[in-house]
């Protein structure tokens, strides 16, 4: 018998050390050749380790959560016979693609029909109301029920079977369908359960998020300036859009408002800019290349639309539909991850009356659409008389680097984006 040891690789050019994820193996345990036995966290990517040898686990490195160094013992694994000579000490890197780690809340991102600022971004979509409770037509025999791990659970703490829950129409049960079936059964779910206090290391994505977030806010003076915009005939456009797409990806808000950003952003190059703290330098740049703040199982994750500037509203559809999927899977490439220039950031039906969102560092602003709403309004008339009229709502919100952007250049952008989305027509002049 001897003994094999296994270093951390070098996985990526200036990364120092990686973080433990989440070990699939534990001491004692055997591991076979090429079979995945933890995931190391970078700034970049989550990394399936692979054992390059057959053997028991003898010793690890440390626990969820802990740093190790690169070059540094990873594992130590017991081998039959000699360390075969073809097996480095230090095994190859493999590709970084990032990894969607398993967490207890899972939201959904995906594109949505609701009239309603539905989005890519969008979490769970806000069900349609009912005027009386349906009943749900009972399964077929072992029919399966589609929800998520997050639903799942939330469901059986209730005690409710998901088989009775109504699901959207492409039959998967989300947190809205159970909403939804709660309020029509008031005899579920009528008292909270007590659940007992849980203490959770914060680990691997969170972890990042949290660090991010804090530098952000940390080193970033923010201010927000939110305007109301009418997105009546904005909503009209995009209706008529969709009837006549033919074999088209159907357009949600987000690529109409995506291209008024970019034809609004030439009078305003400070808003489309990133702030380097240690130079003390602002480029501001000549494309854009659009984050899309994306909440997924392992956390949020900002998937990038490089050269949003130069596609068209069907083009634009795709890539978001594209990269939502890709960043909800962990099967984004990490080029795919990095390089906006500014970022878009919706909770969709459930994006509230105003939000302050924390800015992506480096850029210089991120831009929050909230949901859309339905009420009455004054609105003059072609002949110059006021009346009141049912119109939809939506209000925009903008989070910037006062270092950089200043409220009167903030305010400016706001408005002039707000022409656009309220004449919709000249979006698609070019």
């Amino acid at each position: 018998m001897a003994k094999f040891t296994f270093n951390m690789p070098d996985i990526g050019e200036g990364i120092a050390e990686a973080e433990i994820v989440q070990w699939h193996k534990k001491v004692g345990d055997t591991v076979r050749e090429d079979e995945e036995f933890v995931d190391m966290m970078t700034d970049k990517a989550t990394v399936p380790m692979e054992s390059p040898v057959d053997g028991k686990i003898l010793e690890i490195a440390g626990a969820e959560g802990d740093m190790v160094s690169i070059g540094s013992m990873l594992v130590v694994i017991e081998v039959e016979g000699d360390v075969p000579e073809d097996v480095p000490e230090e095994a190859p890197a493999p590709a970084p693609a990032p990894k969607a780690e398993a967490v207890e809340e899972r939201i959904e991102v995906e594109t949505s029909d609701a009239s309603d600022a539905d989005d890519a971004l969008a979490a769970d979509p806000e069900p349609e109301p009912l005027p009386a409770p349906t009943p749900a037509p009972e399964p077929a025999p072992h029919a399966k029920v589609l929800a998520t791990p997050a639903v799942r659970k939330r469901a059986k703490e209730l005690g409710v079977d998901l088989a009775q829950v109504k699901p959207a129409e492409d039959g998967r049960i989300r947190h809205g369908d159970l909403d939804q079936f709660l309020s029509y059964n008031s005899g579920y779910g009528a008292a909270a359960k007590t659940r007992e206090d849980e203490a959770k290391k914060v680990i691997g994505m969170r972890r990042r998020i949290a660090e991010n977030m804090a530098a952000s806010k940390r080193n970033i003076p923010h201010f927000s300036y939110v305007e109301e915009c009418d997105v009546t005939d904005l909503e009209v456009l995009r209706a008529q859009l969709n009837a006549s797409r033919g074999d088209k990806p159907k357009l949600t808000i987000l690529p109409l408002l995506i291209t008024a950003i970019c034809k609004t952003l030439p009078d305003f190059p400070m808003i489309n800019a990133r702030y380097d703290d240690e130079a003390g330098v602002v480029t501001r740049h000549g494309a854009v290349h659009m984050g899309m703040a994306a909440q997924t199982d392992a956390g949020l994750m900002v998937p990038v639309i490089k050269n949003a500037h130069a596609r068209n509203l069907w083009q634009l559809a795709s890539e978001i539909s594209r990269l939502a999927e890709a960043a909800r899977t962990g099967t984004a490439k990490s080029d795919e991850m990095q390089g906006g220039t500014l970022t878009v950031t919706s909770l969709g039906p459930l994006g509230g009356v105003a939000t302050t969102p924390v800015i992506n560092r480096p850029e210089v602003a991120i831009i929050g659409p909230n949901r859309i709403i339905e009420r009455p309004m004054y609105v003059t008339g072609s002949d110059g008389v006021e009346r009141i009229e049912k119109r939809k709502l939506m209000n925009i919100s903008i989070s910037c680097d006062h270092r950089v952007v200043d409220g009167w250049d903030a305010a400016s952008f706001v408005q002039a984006l707000k022409k656009l989305l309220e004449t919709p027509a000249l979006i698609l002049v070019d």
